[in-house]
């Protein structure tokens, strides 16, 4: 497991696993409009919830966080290779973030992100659900509770772990999930940002 073709073949695998989007194949299977031409046009979670449809929200929610922890934890187990397993998780969010499948236009990693901490270490993981709670039901955005999560998380990883890797790979993840919002961080500095809850 520790041979280079078979550390590529992990690496790849979690891209594409990651490039199966939840969202889509949800909406098609409860008859609902495609994400891509809802709200934000993100296909993830949100928009899924903004059909009015909880059940499929949640479902989306779960997919694309068991993308980010699955392939994170098997790597974990079969290898114990940090600088794998950080790799791994990087190119499982890229691969929710720039999907084969879709042309590479994929969602904003949010859920993955979850995902691939929750894989790292759990309570990093349950930490970030908190700081997003926090800041969701302060402010009411959903993208500024995750933007918030992500960067407080990285932070505190720089002291939490004696693992360097997780801190290397949670520091390119908080790149790659600001890059995406980047049209959010836009529309929350004009005001112009969607709350939870609205359409």
């Amino acid at each position: 497991m520790d041979t280079l073709p078979a550390q590529i073949l992990m690496v790849v695998g979690a891209y594409l696993l990651g490039s199966i989007n939840s969202a889509i194949i949800v909406s098609k299977a409860f008859s609902l409009p495609d994400p891509r031409d809802l709200g934000s046009g993100n296909p993830g979670a949100t928009n899924i919830l903004r059909t009015g449809s909880k059940l499929a929200a949640a479902i989306t929610l779960a997919g694309d966080l068991l993308k980010g922890l699955i392939p994170v934890l098997a790597v974990d187990l079969f290898t114990a290779n940090a600088p794998l397993v950080a790799a791994t998780g990087i190119a499982a969010l890229l691969g929710h973030m720039y999907p084969l499948y879709y042309g590479f236009k994929g969602g904003k990693g949010v859920a993955t992100t979850l995902g691939v901490l929750l894989g790292f270490d759990w309570l990093l993981g349950a930490i970030w659900i908190a700081f997003w709670l926090f800041t969701a039901l302060l402010f009411r955005y959903s993208s500024l509770a995750a933007l918030v999560a992500t960067l407080l998380i990285l932070v505190i990883s720089w002291f939490w772990t004696e693992n360097i890797w997780i801190f290397i790979s949670l520091a390119i993840i908080t790149l790659f999930v600001f890059w995406r919002h980047r049209s959010n961080i836009r529309n929350l500095l004009s005001g112009d940002e969607t709350k939870i809850g609205e359409p």
